[in-house]
Formats: C-alpha cells, sequence, structure tokens
C-alpha cells in the first residue's frame, strides 16, 4: 500500500510540473529522464502481449479452437515454470491434535516432506463422523502467521462445519517455515515478503523460480490429502486469497486432480497491473511469462469448463475494472465450452482479503459443485485459536525443529554445486556462445546501426565536455559524455568509464581526466540503462526487496529480457558508435566498471574483443555467492535465468586472462 500511495504522489508531482529529481550538470536528456526506462519495458511487454488478444478472440469462436488455446497456454506454462521435482515419500506426520467439540470437527497438525527433507506444514481442518469427504486445499495469502491468520481460520472452519475437509499450507517464507534463520530460528530477512523475494533471485539462477517451489508443496499436499480415508478423490477443490490466489492459479491450471476453485483479490490483468502498480513478492513471478504470453485470464481459461468462482472487492487496490475484464476475457472459454454458467464472479463492497460475504459465497459455490447442494450459507460465530495452538512443530519453525531440515537456500546452494560439477569448461569460441545465447543477444547485433546526436558542451573543471545521445533503433537512448585530447587527429587509447552510480559521480574527478589528456587518451562517461540519468526513482522500488531496480530488473525478467543482458548491448552500442567516430576508430580500448556494471563488463568483454582491456570495481565473487549470501543487495540486478547451468562469472574472468583487472575500491 505504501509503495502505490508514494507511486500516486510522484504521479502527481509529475503531473503538476514539480521537479521530481533535479537536473545535474552532466545531465545530457532533455526529458524526464527517470521514466525512460520502465517506459521502454512496458512497451516491450504490451508488443509482446499484443498477438494474445487476436489469438484469443479466434480461439473461443470454437469448442475446439478453446481446446487448442488451452493445450497451447499449458504447453507455455509448463516451458516457463521448467522441470518439476520427482515425487518422494512424503513421510508425512500427525503432530497433535486440536478438538473443536463445538464445532463438531478437530483440527489436526500435519507435517510432510514435499523433497526429501524440505518440511511443509499444515493444519488439516475434519469433519466429525465417518466416510469420505470432498477436500479443500486452502492457499494463504501474504501473512506473516499463514495458516493462523484470522480470516483463514474462519474460511477453514466455515468449509469444515459445512463437510469438507480442509487443508491450509503454510506457503514458503510464512508461518512455520521461515527459510533463513538464525539457531533461534529468527529470521535473517525483513519479513517473508522479502524472504521469498530473496529466494527467488538465487532460484532464478539455477533455472526455477520460488513460484515453481511453492507449487510443489502444493502439488505434495494434494497427494497428502488423497491418502487419508476421509477424503474423496473425486471431490476436490481449490481456494486462495491474495498471494494465495496466485498459488491456486498456478495449481488449478497444472493439476488436473482439482475439480472446482474459486480465487479471491487476485484475478486481474497481469500485463495491466504490472502498469499499474509495477511487480509483486518474487513468489508470484514467473520469469518469462511476458515472453510467453502468458497472463492472469490464461490460469482460468486453462481451468474451463470446471466450476470456477472470482471473488472480488470492489474496492480493493487489485484494479476492479481490470478484474471485470480479465473475468469477462475468460467466461469467453466457458462459454466457447457450452459451460457460462460454471463461472462466477461475486463482488461485495468491501477491500482485499476473504471476508465473511466472500466466505460464504465461497463455500455455497464449492457445495453446489462438490455436493450438489446450492442452499445458502450463513458463516456463524466462529472463534479463532492463537497461532502457538495451531502450530506443527516443536519449536514453531522448521529450520529449528528439524536438525537437518533442507531449507530452500540449501537446497538452492546444492543444486548450484551439482551444476557447477556438470557444466562443461568452456573456452574461447565455446564460452563466447555460451554467453551469447545466456543472453539471448540479437543475431547478428553488428548490423544495428548507431547514431549520435551532438547536445552541447559542457565545462567542468577546466574540461571541455561533448554531450551525446546515442541511438540505436529499437533500444533506449544513451546519455554520453565524451572528452576528446587536445588537438586534433586520432586519439592514443579510449577509457570507457561505466559506473553503477551514473557519470555524474565521476565528471569531478580532475586528476583522472588530467592524466587522460596528457596521455591523448579519449574518455567516455557513460549511463547505461537504468544508471545514473535514467535510474527508476526509489520510490517506485519498495526497499524490502533489498534492490533499488527491483521494478525494472523484474520487468526484464518477465519479458525474457534479463536487465544484465540489455546492458551488455548498451556496451555494443557504445563499442559500435565508437568505430564510426575516425578520432576514435581503431584505437585501444580499456573498459573501467564498477559495481552493478561489473558483470555486465565482464559478459561484454567475454563477447567483443574490441575491448582490449577490463578494470573493475566491487565486483561479485560469483553469481553463486547470491546463493550463499541470499541476503545480499542487488541480486536481480544480474539475474539471468538458469545461467549457472551454463557458466558463472569466474569462468569468464579465466577467460579473459591478462585483459582483466580486479580492483577493491
Amino acid at each position: 500500500m505504501r509503495r502505490g500511495l508514494l507511486a500516486v504522489v510522484a504521479a502527481l508531482l509529475v503531473l503538476t510540473g514539480l521537479p521530481v529529481r533535479a537536473q545535474k550538470p552532466a545531465d545530457v536528456l532533455d526529458w524526464k529522464a527517470p521514466t525512460t526506462l520502465n517506459t521502454y519495458l512496458l512497451q516491450a511487454m504490451h508488443r509482446q502481449y499484443t498477438p494474445r488478444a487476436a489469438e484469443l478472440a479466434a480461439a473461443v469462436a470454437s469448442a475446439a479452437g478453446t481446446v487448442i488455446y488451452q493445450d497451447s497456454v499449458r504447453a507455455r506454462f509448463r516451458r516457463v515454470l521448467g522441470p518439476l521435482p520427482l515425487r518422494t515419500p512424503l513421510r508425512a506426520q500427525v503432530t497433535g491434535q486440536v478438538p473443536r467439540p463445538e464445532l463438531g470437527l478437530r483440527i489436526e497438525k500435519v507435517v510432510y516432506e514435499s523433497t526429501p527433507g524440505h518440511h511443509v506444514t499444515a493444519n488439516v481442518y475434519v469433519p466429525a463422523g465417518p466416510g469420505r469427504r470432498p477436500a479443500v486445499l486452502l492457499f494463504c495469502g501474504h501473512e506473516p502467521e499463514a495458516k493462523a491468520t484470522a480470516s483463514y481460520q474462519k474460511t477453514a472452519l466455515l468449509f469444515a462445519t459445512n463437510g469438507f475437509v480442509v487443508l491450509v499450507i503454510d506457503p514458503i517464507s510464512q508461518g512455520e517455515r521461515l527459510q533463513m534463520t538464525d539457531a533461534k530460528g529468527q529470521g535473517l530477512a525483513r519479513g517473508g515478503t522479502t524472504e521469498h523475494t530473496l529466494l527467488n533471485a538465487g532460484a532464478t539462477l539455477i533455472g526455477t523460480s520460488v513460484a515453481a517451489e511453492e507449487l510443489w508443496d502444493n502439488v505434495r499436499g494434494l497427494d497428502y490429502l488423497l491418502t487419508r480415508p476421509d477424503v474423496d478423490a473425486a471431490r476436490i477443490g481449490c481456494l486462495g486469497n491474495s498471494g494465495g490466489a496466485t498459488q491456486a492459479a498456478y495449481f488449478m491450471g497444472l493439476d488436473e486432480r482439482v475439480k472446482v476453485a474459486a480465487l479471491c483479490s487476485y484475478v486481474a490483468s497481469g500485463e495491466r497491473t504490472l502498469e499499474l502498480t509495477g511487480p509483486a513478492d518474487g513468489c508470484v513471478q514467473l520469469p518469462g511469462a511476458g515472453q510467453a504470453r502468458l497472463d492472469v485470464p490464461d490460469w482460468l481459461i486453462l481451468f474451463a469448463p470446471k466450476p470456477l468462482l472470482v471473488l472480488a472487492g470492489r474496492y480493493d487496490f487489485v484494479d476492479y475494472t481490470s478484474i471485470e475484464a480479465a473475468y469477462a476475457e475468460s467466461r469467453r472459454a466457458y462459454a466457447a465450452l457450452g459451460k457460462s454458467e460454471q463461472m462466477s464472479l461475486f463482488t461485495y463492497d468491501d477491500g482485499h482479503g476473504i471476508s465473511q460475504p466472500k466466505r460464504e459465497a465461497a463455500v455455497e459455490w464449492f457445495r453446489r459443485w462438490l455436493c450438489n447442494d446450492p442452499r445458502p450459507v450463513h458463516e456463524p460465530t466462529l472463534h479463532t485459536l492463537p497461532a502457538g495452538q495451531l502450530q506443527c512443530t516443536s519449536t514453531g519453525q522448521v529450520n529449528t525443529a528439524y536438525r537437518t531440515e533442507a531449507s530452500l537456500a540449501g537446497q538452492h546452494q546444492a543444486r548450484a554445486q551439482e551444476l557447477a560439477r556438470r557444466r562443461p569448461a568452456l573456452t574461447g569460441a565455446a564460452l563466447a556462445a555460451a554467453v551469447h545465447q545466456q543472453l539471448g543477444l540479437p543475431k547478428p547485433a553488428a548490423n544495428m546501426p548507431v547514431t549520435a546526436e551532438t547536445r552541447d558542451t559542457l565545462r567542468q573543471n577546466g574540461m571541455l565536455w561533448h554531450r551525446l545521445i546515442l541511438r540505436r533503433p529499437g533500444e533506449p537512448p544513451l546519455p554520453v559524455l565524451l572528452l576528446l585530447p587536445p588537438g586534433s587527429g586520432r586519439c592514443a587509447g579510449i577509457t570507457l568509464w561505466l559506473p553503477d552510480q551514473g557519470k555524474s559521480a565521476y565528471v569531478d574527478s580532475l586528476a583522472l581526466w588530467q592524466a587522460c589528456q596528457r596521455q591523448r587518451t579519449a574518455v567516455l562517461l557513460a549511463d547505461l540503462r537504468g544508471f545514473g540519468e535514467t535510474a527508476d526513482p526509489a520510490v517506485y522500488n519498495d526497499p524490502k526487496y533489498y534492490n533499488a531496480e527491483y521494478r525494472p530488473a523484474i520487468l526484464s525478467l518477465h519479458i525474457g529480457r534479463p536487465l544484465l543482458a540489455q546492458r551488455v548491448l548498451d556496451v555494443h552500442t557504445l563499442l559500435a558508435w565508437i568505430e564510426t567516430d575516425d578520432r576514435l576508430r581503431g584505437a585501444p580500448l580499456v573498459v573501467q566498471a564498477r559495481g552493478r556494471a561489473a558483470a555486465v563488463a565482464l559478459h561484454a568483454a567475454t563477447l567483443f574483443p574490441a575491448i582490449h582491456r577490463l578494470v573493475l570495481t566491487q565486483m561479485p565473487v560469483s553469481l553463486a555467492q547470491t546463493l550463499l549470501q541470499p541476503t545480499r543487495r542487488e541480486a536481480y540486478s544480474s539475474a539471468l535465468p538458469g545461467v549457472l547451468s551454463r557458466y558463472d562469472l569466474p569462468d569468464l574472468q579465466r577467460a579473459l586472462g591478462s585483459r582483466l583487472v580486479l580492483t577493491g575500491q
């Protein structure tokens, strides 16, 4: 909510003409440059999604076309998810029970292993009496107490008092399942949403996501339910609220055992949401989903024609107009399959969350389709329990309750080590080819023309800088300062400076530039996209994500063009322009890069032999270091999906040999 309010304030400042960022002497661009990168990424995303509307319109013209579209969505979804683990023994245990005789049920405390040694805590609400009953999986949103949250307890109680067995699962990083803790079980990050966002950065490097890992926990939860003698395998439903609804959408789209579903405070156009409010927490992000043209309504379409209820609050911060549009789009698939009545929208005049009217509507929906009972449901007074009474582990956290707990952080590290052992030791052209493929750069990049627009000059401390804008078709303009040595003729050398703080931080470094002047070395101070002038404003990047450019980094992953890869293309733009200038062409080139730009320059030097020497400052030890230190900041700036199956930064460093100089300051 805070992020949304700040975004509105920033927008008002722009609309009223008040300055959002003071112009600096070294700035080159003559528009509100901080909007540039986000605008570029949104335009790229919209272009990717443009064909989807026509594809869907053609598909829902017939039942056969709709089925073909569903098959396509399912295939793309599986590709984006990546490989899921193999089924292994659940080793499920009931660690305790809480009788609720006044409601005619009991609550069982259950722990199972979704993968070996990785424990999932859950509560099972079991109505009294014999026989098999319909069952519901309830997926929690981002509340810290997860299954013990009052609204989820009441939802489970209402279902159970209406004859359902209910499994309520603690998601990753919530409830009893913090993955990054100290010896006392205290979290090392600033809350669960931060933790699973940080974990997702590491998961990306090994070719998966926290969304996929959470999905697998839930698949195994259903596996557990079906081992119970009190559950009817033919009558299984799922529902979730907010982040839990995201889990439910992915789950119902993948697991065909689900017969009925409900999604609360979630359904809207993902494309529109990314435009309005930006990316959410890491556990809901699927890298490459935009590139695959997968939008939120697709999970609903994939579920058709099974009964599906959408629960919405008219005053939710999830845009209600977008909810209506996504519902209407999804319902076209139900109509094409001749089952319009099996999808419905329930709206209540409240905000975010699964409130009593929404709970009642959900239970009515499930009773209608799983019990053939359309009678209305009224929620009585339901007393909830403190979290401690619902606790499944002896200590309240799996990391301290199980001495050898296989946390996600540990699993990610183990997977990275396995990939390092298995990947071939590439050198030369083979390594360059692997890097090129990993970054997804255009082929051939050299055929894209680069032009320079000369703006004016800046005299700073006696140095005359030329302000340039480098333009390449289809890419954001690059602001550059050029300092030429005195006199005419060709330069003896070129130094290209790529500081992640932006060129303004270096333009006053008089001693550096005087030395370059004496050596007849030209200097280019350049802001790669998202650095310096085009840095995404802090107001749009919640500090809880530990990344100063979380919004552009996640949008970049969404469209399948990681931010690091885009910046490598910017380096190529700079090199291509140098070759068009008679004063610079052919001169020995040294690249100096710092911080977030260091990994960019390392990749560029691996690909582009024109870089004679590379000097890196504050270079990350490796990408795998993100897995060893998951709380480190700015991890998403260098996130490349699945990169550790191909190479790591030390591999690139070794390949550069004497061309590379590393400094610590």
